[in-house]
């Protein structure tokens, strides 16, 4: 998935928040937060649904993509870019500058072992 722009991603945020939420309710929302106008708040929603991280059915908007989903599909995404997909590489080279702590070693193994 295409990390979200600056706006795109607090719009998120907003949503995921409140979700289900009337759409009626995210633009006033949206004009107090951001000062948009109700055209830009369904602009942008519509953009997010396009994207397939929210539906907007019968004036009510509802997560298809929770927070955590979107944050792994950018990890993943991140990870396959600049690393080829390794993990252990992102890993060497994420260590290679700073050292673990014995607890986020630790941490790391819980995550390795849970997983096997």
């Amino acid at each position: 998935m295409k990390e979200l722009g600056e706006m795109e991603l607090r719009f998120a945020e907003l949503i995921w928040e409140r979700a289900p939420i009337a759409s009626g309710e995210l633009v006033k929302l949206c004009e107090s937060e951001f000062g948009w106008k109700k055209s830009t708040t369904y602009t942008m929603l519509r953009r997010l649904v396009e994207r397939g991280l929210f539906d907007n059915e019968d004036s009510i908007v509802r997560t298809r993509l929770t927070r955590a989903d979107y944050d792994a599909s950018r990890s993943e995404s991140f990870v396959r870019e600049n690393f080829g997909g390794s993990l252990p590489g992102f890993i060497a080279a994420f260590t290679s500058r700073r050292k673990l702590t014995d607890d986020e070693i630790a941490e790391l193994d819980a995550i390795i072992h849970r997983k096997e």
